[in-house]
This record gives structure tokens, C-alpha cells and sequence, in this order.
């Protein structure tokens, strides 16, 4: 019977995810790429090493960022017929053993209660360090003061922590930290304690307690962590006081779905486990069983071009599913016409027989829902906003709808409609400058920005439009919104996306300053980013869909593509341009033309570094011995041909020839500047030249590529 249940436990496992599962005891560390079937591995290899008597399952502690995750595991460790394994969060488990210890650990008195936010108390905080702070800046200040304890910072090394972070508080780092210390002061007072409190309890509580220690020890002897690449360093701390020196420990993480660092989570610990554990297993699963290799082969493509440290562990995925429909990447001429083209291609899919709970939308920034709650409700499509409230009910939008509805009164009837709305707006605090610092305040500035580009948007169509039909046009709006929903299509932000999948998903808005994010300054933050798209496209299993729109709103300023998009005009041309008029979709299609950085992989727009192959202030690989034969040699061409020496070559074509040294015809004509005409012309001189050849071996051609 025994042998029976161990072989289910090994049934379907692949090559890799079996020698995972039968690893010897001791570190073991699982790469698992997205939908490689980690979950799983790890069931898997607790059920196998239970079911065999290598261990005991009530002896199992796995930990899970998730109480979704902790439930699906021992649902399947259940299937597999092992129970008693302890599957919980780092929270949950923590709790229950503080709850458990407290009357050792406290002298008998009980576990403090335990708040759920933060917020009150460091308004509180903020009060009393001399700083005004609204809501917003109080949710900002509570998620400078999280990051700080999840990365074991008090509050007096705070500044430093911050600046060498790179971190943006909302106010003056120095103000932060006294906040922060006020903050304890305040929770102190209160007699409560917060999440991070509760984990650097249950860290002292080991730690301090050797009696305390050895019974947790006892009980918990084989640990597994799961998506251990958004371990932060409190959470690594608990984890260490559990282990107690000891290496029974399975992780399972990609770095490549890296996204929460501006939490504190650092995907440092999974990439240097194998040597903090010398002789650690290490397993790669790259087989991916949710997407078609179209979309995998797309994912590929985002993440190859990744830098930094955690792409050192990136994993080239190979598709297991059957083939699918390309990856469908559009223009359109604004988000107002893609958001319209999402919707009617949802309804499609719904009509065709997909559930609307198998689609999503899937966005950088929360203020981008509005144009796709409006498109579905047009669309006569339900839909179902998740992780953030809809549009129309978020707190800073219905505070802007009354500040508009009073400015009716005071504006002048022949006032531009967009100015109207950003001078009403300006009661409330929005400015259309660069947004504050601070993620919440950022997020309440997009959400006002989005009311203006609606507002840009009503008056292209309307210029004669006033402030009270714009007011009007809201209320619609909230109106066909808030109708209620069972069940739907998924809007939701890239974020709140992690760990779900879709049969069809839609990532909407791929342009600079969106994705990436105008607030991605920094090469680490740039990857992050990179990093956000590439498990956008890897929710997809079977359709999906990327696309921008050239502006905002019509008649906007044009936008860029964003750097990250492989192979935008892959469908080739204009029929994927869609919405546009023949103008717009030429340029669109010049636009579409993505030449990328073979160093930092960001797309090239200015006709030098197109040339070049690489952004101007990417590190170059000049030879320049070919570099100034191929100067002496234009020169003497020039002269034969009577024509200027840009004619033959531009001083840029030179420079990427020296650089990139082309070895075939083919890698010539990749190098922009050098079409099919001066290919037959001077392909054989300058390929000899980068072949070693001396000018004085050539003959200067005499008849130039411009003659007829």
C-alpha cells in the first residue's frame, strides 16, 4: 500500500521536477520558472520523503507568502495522502507560535492585540513629530516604516537606509525617522504590536529562549519556502532562528518574478543559496505546462534581454503545451480606442466560449482601470476590478467630483475644458506637475491625472464643452460602472497579478513612462520593471495580447513604445496599426520599428544610436584599427567617386561597422544605414576590411551608390 502511494507521489513527473522531489535530504534549492509546476515539485517531495519514512510529515513546516498557497498545498498534500504537515504564511506561523509560548514569554499576560493597518497610529506619530499628514501621507509614512522593519532598520539608521535604497519618502527622510520613532513610541503606548512586531517577536522569542528554541526545533525539523525570491530580511532572520544552524531546508523561487522590492523583498537569499549552503542540490525547472510555446517564446524574449544580479538566474522556458495563436501586439491611436478594441476583443473571446473569469486586463498603475471600466460597460461585458477599488468609488476621485461640481459656479462658461478641471482640481491639492513622492500619493495623483485626460479627451471631441457637461459625462460613467457584478472579466494591475493565470490575457499600455514607470530611475528599478512585464505575459496560457495606444487621448502627443517590446511590428503593418487613419498608421509604423540596444536591450529612437546599435552612453566595443582603415578607405572611395564622404558611410555607420564587425552580407544589412543598394556597392570592400584586409589591398570603388 505504501509503495503504491509513493509511486502516485512520483506519477507525471518530469526529469527535472522528479530529481527535485528525490533529492537527498539536506539544502536543496528549486529554480522553477512560471507555470513549471513548482507547486507541484514541493508537495511532491514532502509527500515522498513522508510516504518512504524519511521523515515525518507532523515534523514539516512549509511556509507560503499566501494563505491561498498555504490552503492549495495541503489541499494536494491531502490528495496524496499525507496530513499533519504544517502549511501556513510567515505571519500565521509565527503568530501561532507566539500564542502558543506567550505565557512562557510573557509571564503569563497575553499576546498583545494585534492591528491591522497602520494608518491611525502613524497619523498619530506624524502629529506628534510636528508634521501634518493626511490619509495619504500617512499610508505613504506606514510603508516607509514597514519597509524599514522588514529590513531590520530602526528608526535612527533610517536616513541612511533610505538614501542608500534609493528609497523616495514623502517628506525628508531625517522627518521619516522621527516618525517612525514616534511610531513605536505611540504603538508602545497603545499596548498593540503590528505584523513586522509580530515576526521580530517570534525572532527574539527563539533567540533569547534556548528552552523555547529547542521545542520549536523539535517540532519543526524539515522546512520548505515558497517564493522564496520575495523573502525580506526580517522574514530571513525568522527563518534562520527556526533552522538553528541546521540545513534540512527546500526553497523554491524565480528570480525573474522579482517585482516586490519596494517592500524590502530582495531575491538576494535565493541567489546566493548554493553558497551560503555548500553542496546544496540545485534544480531547474524549465518545462512550462501553462502557456503555449508562442507565449513562452515571447516571455523568453522580454526576459533575455535582463540585466543585473538576478538575471543571472533567469530560465529560458521550453513550451510542453500544443501550439497556439501568436501573441497578438497592436497600435491604436489612443488608450480611449484600445481600451474599445480590448472590450470588443473580450466579447469575442466570451462569444467563442471562453468564461469571463478566464480573461484579464492587465495594467501598470490602478489609474489606468477607468478607460477599461468604461469600455466594457459600453461593451455591455462585466468585469471585476481586483486588488483596488473601482475608479469611481476610489475616496480622492469622489472628493474631486464634489470640488468640480462646486467649481460650475465660479468657472466662466468659455474656459477650456481641461484648464477648468485642473483649476477645479487644484482645491483638493492636484498640481500637473511631476507627482509627490510617496507610492500612495503618487497613485491619488495618476488617479486626479486620469480626470484631466478625460477631460482632454471630452474637449477634442467637444471644444465647445463645459465644466457642468463634464460633470455630467462623470456621473454617467459612475453610474454604468457601479453596476454590480458576479462574475467578469479581470481588471487588475500587474502586481496584483502574481501567482494567477488566465486563459487570455490583455497587457494594455505599453508605452515609456507607463511601462516602465516614469519613476524607474535607477538600472535595478529599470530591471524590476522589465521584470513586471515578463510575468504579465507569463499569466497568459493560451491568447494573448499586447498594446498601446500612440497617444493618450486623440489628437494627444505622441508616445514611445515601450523599450521592453520585442518585435513590436511582428504582424507587419497596418492592419495590426488598428484605428488608425493612413497618416497616423505610417508613422505609427515607423514607430512600431523597434531597434533594441544589444547592451542594455532599451529601444533606440535617435538615428545615431539606431545606427549604432546601442544607446550613446552604453560602454562600447570599438576596434580601431578596423575603425581607422574603414576612415582611410571612405575617404579614398569618396575621392574616386567625386562625392562627399558621408555619401559612402556616415561617421555612425563607421562607428557600428567597427564595433558590431559584420561577417556575412546579412549582418551588414542589419546595421542601420546600409540598405540592399550599398550592400552591392561596397559589401565586398568593407567585409574584406573587417576580415583583417589592408585599404591599400582595395580598389576604390569609382562609381558611387547615389548614381543612377
Amino acid at each position: 500500500m505504501a509503495g503504491d502511494s509513493v509511486r502516485a507521489a512520483l506519477t507525471g513527473l518530469d526529469p527535472e521536477q522528479r530529481a527535485a522531489v528525490t533529492a537527498r535530504a539536506g539544502p536543496v534549492c528549486v529554480l522553477a520558472g512560471a507555470g513549471t509546476g513548482k507547486t507541484r515539485a514541493i508537495t511532491s517531495r514532502i509527500a515522498y520523503r513522508a510516504l518512504t519514512g524519511e521523515i515525518a510529515a507532523r515534523h514539516v513546516l512549509a511556509v507560503t507568502f499566501t494563505a491561498r498557497a498555504a490552503g492549495e498545498l495541503r489541499a494536494r498534500l491531502a490528495r496524496l495522502g499525507v496530513g499533519g504537515v504544517q502549511a501556513r504564511t510567515f505571519h500565521a506561523a509565527a503568530l501561532r507560535q507566539l500564542r502558543y509560548f506567550a505565557p512562557r514569554l510573557l509571564n503569563g499576560r497575553a499576546l498583545p492585540e494585534l492591528i491591522e493597518s497602520k494608518a491611525r497610529l502613524v497619523a498619530l506619530a506624524a502629529h506628534r513629530a510636528g508634521l501634518r499628514a493626511d490619509r495619504t501621507a500617512a499610508r505613504d509614512l506606514a510603508t516607509e516604516i514597514e519597509w524599514a522593519k522588514s529590513s531590520l532598520v530602526e528608526p535612527g539608521e533610517y536616513a541612511i537606509a533610505a538614501a542608500k535604497a534609493g528609497r523616495e519618502p514623502p517628506y525628508e527622510a531625517a522627518r521619516v525617522g522621527e516618525v517612525f520613532a514616534a511610531y513605536e513610541t505611540v504603538k508602545r503606548g497603545s499596548g498593540v504590536i503590528d505584523f513586522e512586531d509580530l515576526l521580530r517577536a517570534a525572532v527574539w522569542g527563539i533567540e533569547e529562549h534556548p528552552d523555547v528554541a529547542e521545542q520549536i526545533r523539535a517540532q519543526y525539523r524539515h522546512l520548505v519556502v515558497d517564493e522564496y525570491q520575495d523573502v525580506n530580511p526580517l522574514q530571513q532572520r525568522l527563518l534562520d532562528a527556526w533552522l538553528g544552524g541546521r540545513d534540512d531546508l527546500t526553497v523554491v523561487g524565480d528570480a525573474s518574478q522579482t517585482i516586490y522590492s519596494f517592500t524590502g523583498a530582495t531575491s538576494g537569499y535565493l541567489i546566493d543559496f548554493p553558497r551560503r549552503y555548500r553542496g546544496a542540490t540545485v534544480v531547474r525547472l524549465v518545462r512550462d505546462y501553462r502557456s503555449t510555446p508562442q507565449v513562452v517564446g515571447l516571455a523568453n524574449a522580454v526576459i533575455r534581454q535582463a540585466r543585473g544580479t538576478e538575471a543571472r538566474l533567469r530560465l529560458a522556458l521550453v513550451g510542453q503545451r500544443p501550439p497556439g495563436p501568436e501573441p497578438d501586439l497592436r497600435i491604436f491611436a489612443d488608450e480611449p480606442a484600445e481600451a474599445g478594441a480590448v472590450a470588443a476583443r473580450a466579447a469575442e473571446l466570451i462569444g467563442a466560449g471562453t468564461p469571463p473569469r478566464e480573461i484579464a486586463v492587465l495594467f501598470r498603475a490602478n489609474a489606468q482601470s477607468e478607460a477599461y471600466e468604461k469600455a466594457f460597460t459600453e461593451a455591455g461585458v462585466a468585469y471585476v476590478v481586483q486588488g483596488a477599488a473601482r475608479f469611481f468609488d476610489r475616496a480622492e476621485v469622489r472628493q474631486a467630483r464634489v470640488a468640480l461640481r462646486a467649481a460650475v459656479r465660479s468657472t466662466p462658461p468659455e474656459t477650456p475644458l481641461p484648464r477648468a478641471v485642473t483649476e477645479a482640481l487644484a482645491a483638493v491639492g492636484w498640481r500637473p506637475e511631476q507627482p509627490p513622492p510617496g507610492g500612495a500619493a503618487r497613485e491619488q495623483w495618476e488617479a486626479l491625472a486620469a480626470l484631466v485626460a478625460l477631460a482632454e479627451e471630452v474637449a477634442a471631441e467637444r471644444p465647445a464643452g463645459t465644466l457642468a457637461e463634464f460633470n455630467e459625462e462623470l456621473a454617467h460613467r459612475a453610474e454604468q460602472q457601479h453596476a454590480p457584478t458576479v462574475e467578469g472579466v479581470t481588471l487588475a494591475s500587474l502586481h496584483s497579478a502574481k501567482g494567477l493565470e488566465w486563459e487570455a490575457v490583455f497587457l494594455v499600455g505599453m508605452v515609456e513612462g507607463t511601462l516602465p514607470t516614469t519613476y524607474a530611475k535607477t538600472p535595478e528599478a529599470l530591471e524590476e520593471e522589465r521584470r513586471l512585464l515578463y510575468v504579465g505575459v507569463t499569466r497568459a496560457r493560451q491568447w494573448l495580447w499586447l498594446s498601446y495606444g500612440a497617444a493618450r487621448s486623440p489628437g494627444g502627443r505622441p508616445r514611445r513604445p515601450s523599450r521592453f517590446l520585442p518585435q513590436l511590428d511582428r504582424s507587419g503593418g497596418g492592419e495590426r496599426a488598428s484605428g488608425l487613419r493612413p497618416g497616423e498608421r505610417r508613422a505609427a509604423r515607423r514607430r512600431a520599428q523597434v531597434v533594441s540596444c544589444r547592451v542594455c536591450g532599451a529601444t533606440l529612437l535617435a538615428g545615431p544610436d539606431r545606427k549604432l546599435g546601442r544607446c550613446a552612453t552604453c560602454p562600447s566595443d570599438l576596434d580601431e584599427d578596423l575603425h581607422a582603415r574603414l576612415i582611410e578607405w571612405r575617404a579614398r572611395t569618396a575621392e574616386a567617386q567625386r562625392v562627399p564622404a558621408y555619401v559612402v558611410f556616415t561617421d555612425a555607420t563607421l562607428i557600428a561597422l567597427a564595433e558590431r564587425r559584420p561577417g556575412a552580407p546579412e549582418e551588414l544589412l542589419a546595421i542601420a544605414g546600409i540598405g540592399p543598394r550599398k550592400l552591392g556597392f561596397y559589401g565586398d570592400a568593407v567585409l574584406a576590411l573587417v576580415s583583417g584586409a589592408r585599404v591599400d589591398d582595395l580598389a576604390p570603388e569609382k562609381t558611387s551608390a547615389t548614381d543612377p
